[in-house]
């Protein structure tokens, strides 16, 4: 009986040799007489265990890892084909605590499926929401979107259906859909996990959105150092196009949608949307003042959707379970599930996705582990190199947006990165005005000017030069570059150089004085 074997093709798993491992299984079943089939996956995101092989059990896939190549032969005498005991063996997938704790909604076929077979992603429930969009028509996917309460995934928590009843409200004329990406923040994965993992969920939510709004054509803005997700995407648009999923009759219906992947440069700015559409009209990657907005006047100056991969992938859950399934997840006006990525100096470092409203302590210290150094967690920062550093004082905060803003942070990409108690904070206030500096389109003068300024005034107050007054000139600096700058580059700069300030005093050399006031 041939045994079917899962090792990820994901980017994480590769730079861990899962490739090797791939190759190394592949040659002892040959060199045995095995009849082995190797699929090629995504990540279940557990990335600590990775390399991992799964095996196809009548029970479910029994898993071992972390597996090196040299681990092959040994796992092959012991029975692993059989689901056989062994010091690697994990046990069931679905019963590790880290993978049994989620709600996979975004990511339920990633790990799963081969990502770039159309019949297996049809398979385990692939453009159910497209059939039930199709039969729905645009008005009626818009409203299903907006009573969802999905709100955008990529940092700024704006209600997606409104974005798209916006668009759909405009003139009937050349429309476009945008898939921003471009994934620059530290700590953050979850993008290139889904379109390496499961590409075709994006590409049926980008063509959900290209009906609801009268759009006919799409592009997937993805950065340069993700060339396995650009692979992937190539691959799965192909298989989409062939098996008659894109084009003039999308799954033999009047409506036309069809997309092609676009590659940016690396620049961090390209993230932000308006930046992102200057750069895909073949323009320098710069701010556009806004209004007009994208929507009414968005890519080569028409009417634009330009949503993150982790909004649009959630898409075809939503129509295929009902708004209201998905907005039963979550909490307050944050609803559905949120892929968390925990990054850093994490003991389990992965991606977890869960309900909104689990707490913060609970997400770094239950569900990561704690450090892996295995020190203290002295701060965290949520929301990629621009979000607020959270002191444990602060780990009761829930994952919310509203929550969040409260606490003068921000979720952003829902990426967490850890930090043990021989962190620096004043050395990680700087990084972020040094990375603003060097990363600012140059466009407006509080982010360009600000940031090298910022660089200045922090090497000046490290240094014991007049600390209380550089101190000073520093918040009312960030104050200028918060409110006056064109986009969040500069405009959220401000936020991890404040938290900083304001819950580590102690490494900026602050006095007494400010130590109580900032407890």
């Amino acid at each position: 009986m041939r045994a079917r074997v899962f090792i990820s093709r994901d980017s994480g798993a590769l730079c861990v040799g899962a490739e090797e491992v791939a190759r190394a299984l592949f040659k002892a079943a040959e060199k045995r007489g095995l009849d082995v089939e190797i699929v090629r996956t995504g990540s279940r995101g557990m990335y600590w265990l990775e390399p991992t092989i799964e095996v196809a059990r009548p029970e479910g896939r029994i898993g071992y890892g972390p597996v090196k190549p040299a681990d092959i032969d040994n796992l092959l005498d012991a029975g692993m084909l059989d689901g056989g005991k062994h010091p690697l063996s994990l046990g069931l997938i679905e019963d590790i605590p880290f993978f049994k704790k989620q709600t996979r909604l975004t990511f339920a076929r990633v790990g799963i499926i081969d990502p770039r077979s159309l019949e297996d992603y049809k398979a385990h429930g692939g453009y159910k929401g497209l059939d039930k969009a199709i039969a729905g028509g645009p008005d009626a996917i818009v409203e299903e979107v907006v009573n969802s309460g999905l709100r955008g995934r990529g940092g700024a928590g704006f209600p997606t259906g409104i974005k798209w009843r916006t668009v759909a409200q405009t003139r009937p004329q050349q429309k476009y859909i945008v898939c921003n990406a471009d994934e620059g923040d530290s700590g953050t994965f979850a993008d290139r996990m889904i379109m390496e993992g499961d590409p075709l969920v994006l590409i049926e939510g980008m063509t959900i959105a290209g009906i609801a709004v009268g759009a006919t054509y799409g592009y997937v803005y993805i950065r340069s150092e993700y060339p396995h997700a650009v692979e992937a995407m190539e691959i799965a648009i192909k298989r989409a196009r062939e098996g008659g999923m894109l084009g003039a009759n999308v799954d033999g219906s009047k409506y036309a949608f069809d997309m092609e992947v676009r590659v940016g440069a690396g620049a961090y700015v390209c993230g932000e949307e308006t930046s992102l559409l200057e750069s895909l009209e073949g323009k320098r990657g710069e701010v556009r003042a806004k209004p007009p907005l994208p929507a009414h006047v968005g890519l080569f100056g028409k009417p634009t959707v330009i949503n993150n991969v982790l909004s649009l992938a959630s898409v075809p859950i939503i129509m295929s379970d009902g708004a209201a399934c998905y907005r039963d997840f979550g909490m307050g006006r944050s609803r559905g599930t949120m892929p968390i990525q925990l990054a850093g100096n994490i003991k389990h470092g992965g991606l977890f996705e869960t309900a909104f409203g689990m707490s913060l302590g609970e997400l770094v210290d239950d569900i990561g582990g704690g450090t892996r150094t295995g020190r203290p967690v002295r701060a965290v920062q949520v929301g990629g190199p621009l979000g607020a550093y959270f002191p444990r004082s602060l780990f009761a905060t829930p994952f919310d947006y509203e929550a969040f803003t409260a606490a003068d942070g921000l979720i952003g990409h829902g990426g967490i990165v850890a930090f043990d108690d021989t962190v620096n904070m004043a050395k990680q206030a700087r990084f972020a005005m040094e990375f603003c500096d060097i990363e600012s389109c140059g466009k407006c003068t509080p982010c360009r000017i600000g940031s090298a300024r910022g660089v200045e005034l922090v090497d000046k107050i490290m240094a014991g030069e007049e600390r209380a007054a550089n101190i000073t000139v520093l918040e009312d600096l960030c104050n200028t570059m918060k409110f006056g700058s064109l986009c969040a580059l500069g405009g959220f700069t401000p936020y991890p150089v404040m938290s900083a300030l304001t819950h580590f005093p102690e490494d900026f050399g602050a006095s007494p004085k400010r130590l109580e006031a900032a407890e």
